[in-house]
């Protein structure tokens, strides 16, 4: 494959940003990859992974040469990070690099790159030019926001491998203003990996994951919790079968990233979780009553839609 980028910066090595990295090498479409986060820890396993190249510890250090920057760290993380690659950019005199991430909720990324990196948030005091345009300073044209739709509940650059994105989805949220080559060249990169590339509004993209991922695995937290507090806790987890451990896998994922997901994509999944309620009074009503017709047409239904969208 043609090389695409000669320089990556990865802020986030563990699964997500780790196969990325693995990914674009396998693929031949990076020259070179550096690493960035807060665990030195993190990074030399990485490395020592052949996930990365090379790493530093600061972040405005890493950007400075980036072609470009894919941001995999915490949701809570991004508002910090956002500022640390602006600076390091602008210090470097580096206005052509392109900043992606992989958040699970797009429009406070939007809102918060839109903040962050506003090309035009100075005056002429700073050596603003007429037009309001510092020359060579990375603005928010340059950000695109994005979400592979990939994932373990592992976590960890042990965790990566080069094959999480093929055949999978991945979904670009840009907006009006983003620069068109940005948008290309991200496209490009997750195709390399392999990835199916669609674009959505933001709004649509939290709408949707609201119902399909992170409703799921609010669910799969809450039901392990609530056997948590059973009496015979032990032979409740001894005697689980393959259905327990289906619905219940996702409940090993990180618990910081998914406290950050539900926190900044709050309405959305509350309105699914409402919807949800009144399903499961419906269901317990139906039960009560011994309604067994109800309870029938019900799982009817749902096998029906769920073998009509995963067949």
């Amino acid at each position: 494959m043609t090389v695409l980028i000669n320089n990556l910066c990865v802020i986030g090595t563990g699964l997500i940003g780790g196969s990325f990295c693995l990914s674009l090498k396998q693929a031949g479409a990076c020259r070179h990859i550096v690493g960035a986060g807060r665990s030195e820890a993190t990074l030399q396993k990485a490395l020592q992974l052949d996930i990365i190249d090379h790493y530093e510890t600061d972040i405005e250090l890493a950007v400075k040469d980036a072609d470009v920057v894919f941001v995999s760290v915490p949701l809570g993380a991004m508002a910090s990070v956002f500022k640390q690659i602006k600076t390091g950019l602008n210090k470097a005199g580096n206005s052509k690099a392109v900043v992606t991430d992989a958040g699970s909720s797009k429009q406070q990324v939007v809102q918060l790159a839109a903040e962050i990196f506003d090309a035009n948030d100075g005056d002429a005091k700073n050596g603003r030019s007429e037009d309001g345009v510092v020359e060579g300073e990375f603005g928010a044209c340059r950000f695109v926001a994005g979400h592979p739709i990939a994932g373990t509940e592992n976590s960890g650059p042990e965790a990566a491998f080069a094959e999480l994105y093929k055949d999978r989805r991945v979904i670009l949220t840009p907006s009006a203003d983003t620069d068109a080559d940005a948008i290309t060249l991200v496209t490009e990169l997750w195709q390399a990996t392999g990835a199916m590339v669609e674009t959505m509004d933001a709004a649509h993209h939290d709408k949707v994951l609201a119902a399909t991922s992170h409703l799921p695995h609010i669910l799969a937290f809450g039901l392990v919790h609530c056997l948590e507090n059973m009496d015979d806790i032990e032979n409740v987890f001894r005697f689980a079968a393959g259905g327990f451990r289906d619905v219940t896998r996702i409940a090993s994922s990180d618990p910081v990233m998914w406290r950050d997901i539900c926190l900044n994509n709050q309405k959305p999944i509350l309105e699914m979780m409402q919807r949800y309620r009144d399903e499961l009074d419906m269901l317990y009503n139906a039960l009560e009553s011994g309604d067994g017709e109800k309870l029938k047409e019900i799982f009817e239904h749902a096998k029906k839609t769920r073998d009509k969208f995963t067949h």
